[in-house]
């Protein structure tokens, strides 16, 4: 998602364009850039960053031109860069565009310019359209007025995907033509002036009239005239929509939701905020609130937390935490759950993504991938794939043809959490000390018992998260290595939690003060990588993860769902071990979307009490419960987002009750076609206990408490 901005008038345009970027920087800020036409013909001027670096460009403040495109970037393709900034111009530098969207067949387009000698300087899907611009421009023998729109139609042509796109040329000095096809874009209207706007708030100071384009309306602009054209380029009239009423704090907004659908909601018309960095989770970003309340309602009702509330009154109302204190000093967890339902990108996942592009160029460092379980069963929902479907095999081929040294799942983690989680619950249950275990898998989890019960926190497992004591094995394990080589090994985590950010800085996961998960990527900034690259994730080959550690077992790759450490434990210390025993602990009531299950079962004919919860404010009535002596149990997992990791704050969002099924379904199938099933019948497992962990479990396996 990116966002676009036009002006055609008598005024200068840079300042106009500066002021509708900021206004639609929520849409990205990897970059931004601004193209106007002036006497000596096209200048561009664009720089990697925010908006706000724009002013700082030599020479932007001399730019005298009234006609003008802007582009502030969330990179899909091509990793953020000055080279990959928009806009882009042809080899002739005749023509230049600024694009939201994506073309799918860029990779196609290229070669065949390539072929025609045409030459690119970005690694960006939206070169190809300012030089098939030129290709079709310069073919075409007639130089009547229609030239230019006859060259952008025919490139719509040969464009698959969405678009949003402004083209002007050194040649038509007065014009401006735009088009759009399943990205949002508008024309704002008034005396002598237009303005063109991928939301109509970046616009709205300047007019209240407005034009709402469909699929392949062509239009042709000047300072006074806005013309449309169908895609035979035949003339029509469009009726304009004018905006009145509102309170001046208030008024519509376009909000792109995927690629084709747009929802209307409200935004306020403040004076700018500090953003809120100070949490390693998320982003905090006052200046694109709208004051929908979707994140304190989930924030209060769903994690019953109620770290952020609406502050003040009429005008000055705004959504912040208690004082307007920075995140990181508040009972925040880092769930996410708010960034996912924010419309805006006011609160968004803090992203180190260009950190880790700037790592696989250092040949000085080994870069390695674990990829949790859930992430498989969620990657494929933003490349068409069937909702819950198993895409851990292109993601790992992804991965490779990134840079990435080796990739590893971290379901290999989770079945050494299972040995030791299973092995301590034993000894707990033996000496009815610390009872009920407490999962200890989920970070925000940990955070909210600390923080909100603190008088539990003995009861919460010594166990490090599968990340955790994965890390900590690859660390140790490629130390001597990395002598050798004379490289330093990285551990990038791909994770469905955005709290894992944050659980990676405890110290007491740090091994021998080694910082051991280095960064934490979520699944939308994978997918995200994935695009900057311009794979075509559906045609990727599926393969294997490397070796030491490629077998998982099937009771590590439910993890992702509520219920699932419950059930791998339960499978570790069951004594028979057949297909029936596997089927009859999956009906316990372990498995299942209700907020609160709770199950009896024999364990060597002791009758052991569980609960499996998701959901911090279904966790903290059951510790209430717990604390009130009104319920009792023994063995308790808990799950800090609601249906567990496979609706993590880092998954791809919009996801509805068929996805939320379908991603649960695909964690179980995962399960069901693996040949090892039993945590400790995981041949690598215990080769790893055997040799190489022999001694250090207590050291590389569970936190420094």
């Amino acid at each position: 998602m990116c966002g676009i901005v036009g002006y055609i008038g008598n005024k200068k345009a840079t300042p106009i364009l500066i002021n509708g970027l900021l206004r639609l920087e929520y849409r990205g800020y990897d970059s931004a850039g601004i193209s106007t036409i002036e006497k000596e013909g096209l200048s561009v001027m664009k720089d990697k960053g925010r908006v706000k670096n724009l002013n700082e460009i030599n020479g932007i403040d001399k730019l005298e031109g009234t006609i003008g495109i802007a582009h502030t970037r969330w990179a899909t393709h091509g990793k953020p860069s000055k080279e990959n900034s928009h806009p882009h111009m042809d080899n002739s530098k005749s023509f230049s565009v600024v694009h939201n969207g994506i073309i799918e067949n860029y990779n196609e387009l290229r070669k065949f310019l390539n072929d025609k000698n045409y030459k690119f300087y970005s690694d960006t899907d939206t070169e190809v359209i300012p030089n098939l611009i030129h290709y079709y421009y310069s073919k075409d023998t007639n130089n009547d007025e229609q030239k230019l729109l006859r060259a952008v139609k025919n490139t719509c042509l040969d464009l698959k995907g969405s678009f949003a796109i402004e083209v002007i040329s050194k040649y038509y000095p007065e014009n401006m033509i735009v088009v759009r096809k399943d990205s949002p874009l508008v024309i704002g209207t008034c005396q002598d002036e237009n303005y063109i706007s991928s939301d109509i708030p970046a616009i709205l100071s300047f007019t209240r009239n407005f034009y709402l384009l469909n699929d392949l309306e062509f239009v042709l602009l000047s300072k006074n005239d806005v013309k449309f054209f169908d895609k035979n380029l035949k003339e029509f009239k469009k009726e304009i929509k004018t905006i009145d009423g509102y309170e001046l704090y208030e008024y519509p907004i376009q909000v792109e939701v995927g690629f084709n659908q747009e929802v209307s909601v409200t935004v306020n018309n403040k004076k700018e905020e500090k953003i809120d960095m100070s949490s390693p989770s998320i982003v905090r970003d006052p200046n694109k609130c709208i004051l929908c309340g979707d994140c304190v309602r989930t924030c209060d009702e769903i994690q019953g937390l109620g770290v952020i509330d609406f502050a003040f009154r009429g005008s000055k109302m705004k959504v912040q935490p208690a004082f307007d204190k920075p995140l990181a000093e508040t009972d925040c967890v880092g769930c996410g759950q708010c960034a996912v339902v924010c419309p805006t990108a006011a609160i968004s996942i803090r992203t180190n993504v260009t950190d880790i592009w700037d790592a696989i160029e250092d040949p000085s460092i080994r870069v390695v991938a674990q990829i949790a379980p859930a992430v498989r069963v969620a990657v494929g929902d933003n490349f068409g794939i069937p909702k819950g479907e198993n895409c851990f095999g292109k993601l790992v081929s992804a991965l490779r043809i990134m840079g990435f040294d080796m990739v590893f799942d971290t379901s290999f983690g989770a079945d050494l959490t299972v040995m030791e989680e299973s092995k301590e619950f034993a000894a707990r249950l033996a000496s009815d000390e610390k009872l009920p275990l407490f999962t200890s898998c989920c970070p925000g989890w940990v955070k909210y018992c600390e923080e909100k019960y603190p008088e539990f926190a003995d009861n919460l497992s010594t166990c490090r998260s599968p990340q955790g004591m994965f890390s900590a094995v690859i660390k140790d394990y490629f130390a001597e290595k990395d002598k050798e080589d004379g490289k330093r090994t990285m551990v990038v985590s791909i994770m469905p939690c955005t709290a894992k950010k944050g659980e990676i800085l405890r110290p007491d996961n740090f091994t021998d003060g080694r910082q051991d998960t280095d960064y934490v990527i979520t699944t939308t900034e994978v997918v995200r990588m994935i695009k900057q690259m311009g794979l075509q994730f559906t045609e990727l080959e599926n393969e294997s993860a490397d070796a030491p550690f490629s077998v998982a077992s099937g009771a590590g790759k439910i993890f992702g769902t509520t219920g699932g450490v419950t059930e791998a434990v339960l499978r570790r210390l069951a004594e028979d071990k057949s297909y029936n025993t596997i089927r009859e602990i999956s009906y316990t009531g372990v498995r299942g979307f209700e907020g609160t299950k709770e199950a009896t079962i024999d364990l060597d004919g002791r009758e052991v009490k569980i609960a499996v919860v998701h959901g911090l404010a279904n966790a903290g009535r059951l510790l209430d419960r717990i604390r009130s002596g009104e319920a009792s149990y023994d063995f308790v997992e808990v799950m800090a987002c609601r249906r567990g990791c496979i609706m993590g704050g880092g998954q791809p969002s919009g996801a509805g009750p068929r996805t939320r099924r379908s991603r649960m379904e695909g964690m179980y199938n995962a399960d069901a076609s693996s040949n090892v099933r039993f945590s400790e019948e995981n041949p690598a497992v215990r080769q790893l206990y055997d040799h190489f962990l022999a001694g250090k479990e207590h050291r590389l396996l569970h936190r420094n408490l």
